[in-house]
């Protein structure tokens, strides 16, 4: 399973990271990919949830 943080963006004052997850369908096997903007502290916990 293929987890990267690709970006560290500045809105006003706040920190924010854009991740990428690649998530397998369970219906089909076919691989998708998640995106979501979130501060860096809840990247790990983001990445490592289903």
């Amino acid at each position: 399973m293929a987890k990267k943080t690709v970006a560290t963006l500045q809105s006003s004052s706040k920190r924010l990271t854009k991740a990428i997850k690649m998530v397998k369908s369970p219906k089909s096997g076919a691989y998708t990919f998640v995106e979501s903007v979130m501060p860096p502290e809840m990247v790990n916990e983001w990445l490592n949830s289903k």
